[in-house]
């Protein structure tokens, strides 16, 4: 799109990792986006992310690297064992790094969030905090409003929802509805941190159980992220009064390094998460509205793609603007033609993954175990390089060709 004949004033709906990103993005091809968090400050939700080679791309294209790499970790390898300590096969980190061209790192969501709020900040990108959106309306020529809830709105030519899986008002405008779905688990989640190793190496350590699971991963031995989860109704995913004990309990018998990861995360630190998703959308956009990240698309944990998927939001998103003649019509239809089928692809997968993983009957776990067992480590990280690229201009993955299937039901990522 032509940004001398065609100006265009941009409004984002969150200021989160997917919102923060588009802002970047757009921001280094000269537009001047502004944007609204609801929070009253830095988001500070979730422990972290693994952010997999097809987000560094994204990374680096914006310039993020750098500052990721410093205050990141770079797992090597992804190992998976039963609650009884047995094998369970793994996963080549530093094989898939090789293969897709670039690494991947550990790193804290609140850092993460640091970093992007510093270069929003020297790039001069206006964040707003305590905006909370409240509804989104068509003004009489058609073009959307976004009411706030201290009384104010914005009229922006192209408004971006970037406001999250939950309460997203961008997605009710979009879509009409935005029930998430819980998918019958809960993810308890800390940080932990020793002046000692936790771990012994730079790894992401899985456990599998009936209905249960934990994971954990290093940023460094002595500074580890983890989710433990476990299958029950919704009516039960309710926080209780000393939910480090009951995760402690829980997972007692457990193989190490599980209890001194647990004992190691301050009792005050642990939150519950009644994990749900997103159907996926035929649309992501509704007269100038936009959705992107969690709003247009919110997987699971378990396909360890959320952050990934909303970097990669903001790297298409800006080449989309660019490459336009037209509109924003056109826009948001190249858009949507590029991201729509992955992101539906991943979310399913990340369903089907959380199925086995949460199954109870012991059959059923023992039919799972031996799968893990018996994949092909090389052919899991062809798979992963081809789905996880899909779209990018980076090695198994510039073609655009979608894989399916494989490895990836045998492996398991945690976010």
């Amino acid at each position: 799109m032509d940004k001398e004949n065609f100006s265009v004033e941009i409004g984002i709906l969150g200021g989160g990792i997917a919102g923060l990103s588009v802002a970047l993005a757009l921001r280094k091809q000269g537009y001047t986006p502004r944007v609204y968090e609801r929070r009253a400050g830095p988001a500070t939700m979730g422990a972290g992310v693994t952010l997999w080679p097809n987000a560094s791309f994204v990374l680096k294209e914006l310039g993020l690297q750098q500052d990721i790499e410093a205050i990141g970790g770079r797992p090597l390898t992804m190992r998976r064992q039963d609650a009884a300590g047995n094998a369970l096969g793994g996963l080549d980190i530093g094989l898939l790094d090789r293969t897709m061209g670039y690494p991947t790192y550990t790193v804290l969501r609140r850092h993460l969030q640091e970093v992007l709020l510093g270069h929003a900040a020297r790039a001069g990108i206006p964040v707003e905090f305590g905006r909370q959106a409240v509804a989104i309306e068509l003004d009489a020529h058609g073009r959307a409003v976004a009411h706030f809830e201290n009384g104010t709105s914005i009229r922006p030519d192209l408004l971006i929802g970037a406001d999250g899986r939950m309460k997203s008002v961008a997605r009710k405008f979009v879509a009409g509805d935005n029930t998430p779905i819980y998918q019958g688990f809960v993810n308890w989640i800390g940080v932990a941190q020793a002046p000692h190793a936790l771990v012994e190496d730079m790894s992401i350590q899985d456990f599998w159980g009936a209905g249960e699971r934990f994971g954990c991963v290093a940023i460094r031995p002595e500074l580890v992220y983890w989710a433990a989860a476990q299958a029950r109704p919704l009516h039960e995913a309710i926080p209780t009064a000393d939910m480090h004990k009951e995760v402690e309990n829980l997972f007692a018998a457990w193989p190490e390094p599980i209890s001194s990861i647990i004992r190691a995360t301050p009792e005050n630190a642990i939150r519950l998460i009644a994990v749900h998703d997103l159907e996926p959308l035929h649309t992501w956009s509704r007269a100038n509205v936009l959705l992107v990240g969690d709003a247009a698309h919110a997987p699971l944990p378990t396909s360890g793609q959320g952050a990934c998927q909303a970097l990669e939001d903001a790297w298409h998103l800006a080449r989309c603007l660019d490459g336009a003649s037209g509109g924003l019509e056109e826009v948001f239809q190249a858009f949507a033609e590029i991201r729509t089928s992955k992101t539906a692809r991943l979310a399913e997968q990340g369903r089907a993954f959380a199925r086995g993983l949460f199954a109870k009957d012991p059959e059923t776990c023992r039919i799972r175990n031996e799968r893990a067992k018996a994949s092909d480590p090389v052919r899991d990280v062809q798979v992963l390089a081809a789905g996880w690229g899909q779209g990018l201009p980076m090695p198994g993955g510039a073609d655009g060709t979608s894989v399916k299937g494989g490895g990836f039901d045998s492996l398991y990522r945690i976010e």
